[in-house]
């Protein structure tokens, strides 16, 4: 199932807009959150990661839906409004690790991005005029189902709840001059992600799945999920042993070879560029990246 977080488009009725969110069907159709009350007699919460994460969800699953309504009259917002945790992985693909020098370390290398940094689709991402150096990382994603601690590698799996599309954008020349990453990576709007959601039943194998980035049409990662190093479940298991994974906290699993970060004659992000980042069966996120003026109050 894929579900998503949207506003629509026009208000209806004397209503004024107000964020909701619903499942998209096999066609591409919507069964939003007030059909799916109606359909089937369930109050399901107003907010998405109350319906995803306190029951509701699982309560309304198997029960039969109406998909009758455009996606069209909706704008996708980002999937998770306020997760408490977004943990992104640093070199987890070996042809990434080798472009920078290195070789992929045997345990994950963690970066956290602040939940401010969470947009979604077909949003603008303010980028201040101070950073030089803005680069791509086309990475998948996953969305943590339930609280937990000290997770085996062999019972990970279960504490997952769906997948999604993530871009890391990072600030190179910031993260370089840091000598650490959180202030290059943590910019407002540095972690799109979307479009929606997509249930682990709903992926046949979340271990060969193709990664692309185009840049204003131009294609410059395609690689595959079968490249990373440390997979999904002991991903999981690993970073649980360090913190409390809650529900909705987003893992992003690092990042294929193609980024500019370290190659010669590299031409950075700049204002207007076109970033569009797809994971195959999950969809695409794409950005536009808009040059801002940091003006102190």
């Amino acid at each position: 199932m894929k579900i998503a977080r949207l506003m629509p488009l026009k208000a209806q009725g004397s209503k004024r807009r107000r964020e909701t969110y619903g499942l998209i069907g096999d066609d591409g159709m919507l069964a939003s959150r007030d059909e799916i009350a109606y359909a089937t007699g369930v109050p399901v919460p107003r907010h998405i990661q109350e319906f995803l994460f306190d029951g509701w969800y699982d309560e309304i699953q198997n029960k039969e839906l109406v998909y009758h309504e455009s996606l069209d009259d909706f704008e996708l917002l980002s999937p998770l409004p306020s997760p408490s945790k977004v943990i992104c992985l640093a070199f987890n693909y070996e042809d990434h690790a080798q472009e920078q020098g290195l070789v992929a370390p045997s345990d994950p290398a963690l970066v956290i991005k602040p939940r401010t940094a969470i947009t979604g689709t077909k949003t603008e991402i303010p980028c201040p005029d101070f950073v030089r150096e803005l680069d791509y990382e086309v990475e998948l994603a996953l969305v943590i189902r339930d609280r937990c601690k000290n997770v085996a590698a062999s019972s990970a799996p279960d504490h997952v709840f769906g997948y999604m599309v993530f871009n890391d954008l990072s600030a190179r020349d910031i993260q370089f001059a840091d000598k650490q990453f959180t202030r290059g990576k943590g910019f407002d709007g540095f972690a799109p992600c979307g479009p929606w959601i997509t249930t682990t039943d709903a992926v046949d194998d979340v271990d060969s799945l193709r990664l692309t980035t185009r840049i204003n049409g131009e294609t410059r990662q395609d690689s595959s999920t079968r490249n990373m190093v440390i997979k999904i479940p002991e991903i999981v298991s690993k970073i649980s042993q360090v913190m409390t994974l809650e529900p909705g906290d987003i893992i992003s699993t690092g990042t294929p070879a193609g980024v500019m970060l370290n190659k010669p004659g590299a031409v950075f992000l700049g204002d207007g560029d076109l970033v569009e980042v797809e994971i195959e069966g999950l969809g695409a996120v794409s950005n536009v990246i808009r040059k801002v003026p940091v003006l102190l109050q």
